[in-house]
């Protein structure tokens, strides 16, 4: 019996026939399948979703946003993450709803590689030193401001190191997998996902002299505010976070644990940046450039 995890986005529209496809899959592929709370009642069968040590893999029914949700449900324990994309985005998932049958059967066949990501371990120390609240994060850290329109002063350093006091709305601190998610959209680089580095990419920085800066794996990030502490604030992976208070640290280096994304032969990182960000090109323009 093949034991997998559930947990999905209640609010997609075409969940209950995702949970559906499920139930009439589960028999016939001998999988045992662990439903998340919210999940739990609308599946109709399978199991509450309990010590996740035991799964052998977790299905995420949903975006991104789902996926690394199911990331830190999973974590330490190193469980493989199946993500089907039923948002409009999905760089991290490994396909579309309509081919969940597929998946499913290529999954329990075994007809399937391994892809191991970076993680970020992420902690705020306060002014003493001492270590308030910590996360994993699959994508990134980011310290930015809360309501105010001005910028704030960021002290970041790499191994004690001084890298440069940025004026500028936040940073974003990223893995690789990240690196196309609000890291992108901050100017940073695309870094091919199973690479392992540090980006640190400032946001809306207020001089043309910064830039980002790809670190090594090794590298121990700070960050130190010296503005007040009801602006800032800690997000990780765009869902969990805290503010983030004068005189505190942010440190964040490699998690001692990468995070196994599932992926089929056939699909490649390239495919998905040439047809999720239209590195193809624009049809439109090019069939008119031929008249």
């Amino acid at each position: 019996m093949i034991r997998i995890g559930v947990v999905g986005h209640p609010g997609y529209e075409g969940l209950p026939s995702v949970l559906e496809t499920l139930r009439e899959l589960a028999p016939a592929l001998n999988l045992e399948l662990h439903y998340e709370a919210p999940l739990f009642d609308a599946a109709g069968m399978g199991e509450r979703l309990g010590d996740v040590s035991q799964l052998d893999a977790l299905l995420t029914l949903g975006g991104d946003g789902t996926l690394l949700r199911g990331a830190r449900i999973v974590a330490p324990h190193q469980v493989p993450i199946l993500g089907i994309n039923l948002g409009r985005l999905g760089f991290l998932t490994c396909c579309p709803v309509g081919d969940l049958k597929g998946a499913l059967e290529r999954f329990a066949k075994g007809d399937y590689q391994v892809e191991w990501r970076m993680a970020l371990h992420a902690s705020v120390l306060d002014a003493g030193g001492t270590p308030r609240q910590d996360w994993v994060a699959l994508n990134d850290v980011v310290l930015h401001k809360g309501g105010f329109a001005r910028v704030v002063k960021l002290r970041v350093a790499a191994n004690g190191e001084p890298i440069a006091t940025y004026a500028a709305d936040g940073v974003v601190l990223s893995t690789p997998t990240g690196s196309t998610a609000y890291s992108l959209s901050a100017g940073g680089p695309v870094v091919f996902p199973t690479l392992e580095t540090i980006l640190v990419t400032p946001v809306s920085a207020h001089t043309l002299a910064i830039r980002p800066v790809v670190l090594p794996p090794d590298s121990v990030v700070t960050l130190r505010a010296d503005d007040g502490p009801e602006e800032l604030m800690v997000t990780v992976d765009g869902q969990v976070g805290t503010i983030f208070g004068v005189g505190e640290t942010l440190a964040v280096r490699r998690a001692g644990r990468g995070v196994p994304i599932i992926r089929f032969t056939g699909t490649s990182f390239f495919a998905t940046l040439r047809e999720k960000l239209g590195w193809g090109g624009l049809l439109e323009r090019d069939e008119l450039s031929q008249c």
